[in-house]
């Protein structure tokens, strides 16, 4: 599924009534359909329940009207507060203002906060909130925020038109305030602000209509942000042996750095690999391998500080090239010679390679060496080796994430793993995907460090470099999940995650169409 911004979807509306005669009053009527049976679902029979509607001033009030209309129609009880001035509806909106007021249904202006206001809410089954769409870009001030917070405070189910008003439509971000939706029904495709944190939450369930576009629209290969759905693993061989299933090697740790590289090069075996070897330097050897027994180990010569020392390069040179893949960088310190051989390693390497951690770091102090690179490359930063990255602040990252990744992997020709809440998997030809499994409890160290394990299994079970990273993504946080599942979000740790990895394995190759539908946006 494609996810558009606010201009695009505006395009695509355009594109309807222009070019294939799809007026306006028929893409509203058919918004107000979407809404109703989305309340009719979660209600059951609406005879004589109570609704309170606040419609905004656009069309995102006109949608809220119309919905009000069918409900009345089919025997609820109902009041409209309006916003705004009426006179100010225009077309399709304008319609279904003067229907309703023909009909007769109770509509006033909203002053603001007042017992009769919060009468009426207090006696209502649920509320439609048509305040704002998704194109707002102000703070939330005034009477709207009145309304919004009466709307929050009631504790009432509440259905958003679009979008839960006070929620940017291309950022997520709450312009103030924001109506806390327990359902929320977008019209044509999920709009940005619909998907990234904290929209996403606000939104409550989502479901989406097609509100009758015509499937161009829905497939319009210019809108370039996708949901990041799972594709089916190729199926395990019976007979297979452990280089049947890859063989990775991971250049990571130094002296105090045990975590990352035990967690990464584990959960590669814990997510289907079959061989896993890790190179590091010698004297962390006995910590990782107490208790990671299954890795094989290549003991490095070292720094004075501990890390992988420069003098290693040819040695891990020649490991590379018996590999089918190669991670660089997780807990190999900062140390300055450790830092180029890891860039200097870059383009040398032939084979597919990750960079995560610390190698992100010293990447940042020489990116020309990605243009040199022949093979697929896979950066996995955070929002802040991101900004070292980019040479940005961290809080320009987190304001552009979509805009930040899709540059820099365009820019170099490398696949950006940018990690988050709803991590972005950003490709050299613009398609960013958005992954929608994980929760909070996977904030926590070493989680990274997992998924870097993870994607390098998806590629040695089968899947191409594309379709590996994206899977990789979505195993890790249905792992997460799983986690919560078992234990609660708050304490979980890598190791949990790691653990889950082979029953998010199992349910992927047992239970794949549940899996897809529990992650997927629901079509109205």
């Amino acid at each position: 599924m494609r996810i558009s911004t606010v201009e695009q979807m505006h395009e695509l509306d355009r594109r309807a009534i222009e070019k294939y005669g799809i007026e306006d009053k028929l893409l509203m009527e058919n918004a107000a359909h979407a809404v109703y049976f989305v309340i009719l679902k979660h209600l059951g029979n609406l005879r004589n329940k109570r609704f309170v509607t606040f419609a905004g001033p656009g069309n995102n009030g006109g949608d809220a009207i119309a919905v009000s209309r069918k409900l009345v129609s089919n025997g609820a009880n109902l009041m409209i507060y309006l916003m705004s001035d009426p006179e100010k509806y225009k077309g399709a909106a304008r319609m279904n203002y003067e229907i309703a007021r023909n009909i007769g249904i109770p509509m006033e202006r909203f002053q603001g906060d007042s017992a009769m206001v919060r009468m009426n809410v207090d006696a209502a089954d649920a509320i439609i909130d048509g305040i704002f769409g998704t194109g707002l870009s102000r703070e939330v001030k005034g009477n709207y925020a009145e309304a919004i917070k009466i709307i929050n405070e009631s504790g009432k189910t509440v259905f958003s038109v679009d979008i839960p008003s006070g929620i940017n439509g291309n950022t997520g971000k709450v312009m103030g305030i924001a109506v806390r939706a327990s359902y929320t029904i977008t019209f044509g495709l999920p709009k940005l602000g619909n998907i990234l944190y904290p929209g996403f939450e606000y939104c409550g369930k989502l479901y989406v209509s097609h509100i009758s576009f015509p499937p161009e629209n829905y497939d319009d290969p210019q809108i370039k942000l996708l949901i990041n759905t799972p594709v089916p693993l190729p199926p395990r061989k019976k007979d297979g042996h452990k280089g049947t299933f890859g063989d990775v090697l991971f250049v990571a740790g130094a002296k105090k750095y045990y975590g990352a590289p035990y967690f990464a090069a584990l959960s590669f075996l814990k997510a289907g690999g079959g061989y896993s070897r890790l190179a590091t330097a010698k004297s962390v050897v006995p910590f990782i391998g107490s208790e990671g027994r299954e890795i094989v180990f290549h003991p490095l010569e070292e720094t004075e500080d501990g890390s992988i020392s420069y003098t290693a390069r040819e040695e891990i040179l020649k490991i590379a090239e018996e590999t089918d893949f190669v991670v660089l960088g997780p807990g190999t310190s900062l140390n300055d010679r450790t830092q180029k051989l890891i860039v200097d390693l870059i383009p040398l390497i032939t084979k597919p390679i990750l960079i995560d951690g610390d190698g992100l770091t010293a990447l940042s102090k020489n990116l020309d060496v990605l243009k040199e690179r022949k093979n697929f490359t896979i950066l996995t930063p955070h929002p802040g080796e991101m900004a070292r990255l980019m040479g940005v602040s961290v809080k320009e990252i987190l304001e552009s994430r979509i805009e930040v990744a899709r540059e820099f992997a365009v820019n170099y020709g490398v696949i950006v793993v940018l990690k988050g809440a709803h991590t972005q998997i950003a490709f050299p030809d613009g398609n960013v995907y958005i992954n929608m499994s994980g929760n909070s409890g996977m904030a926590t160290a070493g989680s990274g460090d997992v998924l870097t394990g993870t994607i390098a299994a998806m590629y040695t079970l089968g899947l191409k470099i594309p379709d590996a990273v994206r899977m990789g993504v979505f195993v890790h946080g249905l792992a997460g999940d799983i986690a919560a599942e078992n234990k609660g979000e708050d304490g979980i740790t890598a190791r949990d995650i790691m653990e889950s990895l082979p029953e998010a394995l199992r349910r992927i190759r047992e239970e794949f169409k549940e899996v897809c539908k529990k992650y997927e946006i629901e079509w109205i």
